[in-house]
């Protein structure tokens, strides 16, 4: 199993400071955390799209260049590429960019988004969110299988035997479907045999046991192998040397980023008490020590079989040492527990 971290590179107030961490730090910063994660052995580095105030990085692709350039190895992926208020063509370009920079270490992960600021920043409706989507999605994957394409739609001009350059080094590119919990989105990604991310952010892991049997069901209508494809799950994510630290840290930065997003949308006020629960047990909220979210993501691993386990790190305003040290301590501690068992787990079984 892949295991990575993925940021939105929140940018705020220093915790240990009280300084405003500027969009140019922000993103300084981001490139050490790149750096280290791939140093202690993760798989992959996932990087957000926003276009707020509070976040440093609207165009994930530019970021992910520059981190090419300073890395060997990591798999680099959007996480996600607003796809709805994108243009097919430009983010094909540009992921097509940064694979060739990193040697063919690229991935589109496409999604709807979980806010909407880009839609009116780039002229779409809203009242089109998911005719948007299909069809740009749909493009994409031309766009990924032939160097010229001929393509017509109702929310972007057309083409006509347009070719699109450059090409990247892996053929197909790959593209990702990501999901916040939306059956037709993971149906979608099953009959077009891509594979799947979902965003576990609260509650248990049981309950999106259900998505994962609708995708492999939705593989198997497409006449696809339904134990085929790639699953794919994120989590909020935390890691300190016991639980208590754990939780200390994260809880002054999660809980105003929670609670910002909660006012715009209706949710309750978060409190430690709820805090506290949802990250207890093997709830899906990835805080604790190492041993407690190695147990997380093995027991979500127990439950959906999934191909990879990308961690949500830097949430809110997190102090840029401390990240430092979860990121190393995620890969030099959980990620090789995660994998021996995993490789256990997987052993053929002695005659």
């Amino acid at each position: 199993m892949e295991l990575g971290i993925a940021t939105f590179a929140d940018v705020g107030r220093d915790p240990s400071t009280g300084q405003l961490v500027t969009p140019e730090q922000r993103l300084a910063d981001l490139l050490e955390e790149a750096e280290l994660a791939e140093q202690v052995g993760l798989d992959v580095f996932g990087l957000g799209e926003h276009h707020r105030p509070d976040y440093a990085v609207s165009a994930p692709a530019v970021a992910l260049a520059a981190i090419a350039a300073r890395t060997e190895r990591i798999r680099l992926t959007s996480a996600v590429t607003v796809l709805s208020s994108d243009d097919p063509v430009r983010v094909f370009q540009q992921f097509a960019t940064v694979d060739l920079l990193s040697h063919g270490r690229a991935e589109i992960m496409a999604g709807r988004g979980s806010f909407t600021e880009s839609f009116p920043l780039f002229g779409q409706d809203l009242k089109d969110y998911d005719d948007l989507y299909e069809e740009k999605l749909g493009l994409l994957l031309e766009l990924r299988g032939s160097e010229k394409v001929t393509w017509s739609g109702t929310h972007r001009a057309p083409l006509n035997d347009a070719g699109v350059y450059p090409r990247p080094v892996q053929d197909p590119l790959p593209v990702w479907v990501a999901v916040g919990g939306t059956p037709q989105s993971v149906a979608r990604a099953g009959l077009l045999d891509l594979p799947l991310t979902i965003a576990i952010l609260s509650g248990t892991f049981e309950r999106y046991v259900p998505l994962v049997d609708l995708y492999k069901r939705a593989r198997d209508h497409a006449g696809l192998d339904p134990e085929g494809g790639r699953v794919a799950i994120n989590t909020h994510t935390w890691v300190a040397p016991d639980s208590k630290q754990a939780a200390d840290e994260f809880w002054p930065a999660y809980a105003p980023m929670m609670n910002r997003v909660g006012r715009e949308r209706g949710w309750p006020p978060m409190t430690r008490e709820a805090f506290d629960q949802q990250r207890s047990g093997l709830n899906a909220l990835g805080v604790g020590s190492t041993e407690e979210l190695t147990a997380k993501i093995l027991h979500a691993h127990e439950l959906f079989g999934n191909d990879r386990y990308m961690g949500q790190f830097a949430l809110g305003a997190m102090t840029h040492r401390k990240v430092l040290e979860a990121i190393e301590l995620f890969g030099t501690e959980v990620a090789p527990a995660v994998r021996a068992e995993v490789a256990r787990r997987e052993a053929p079984a002695a005659v």
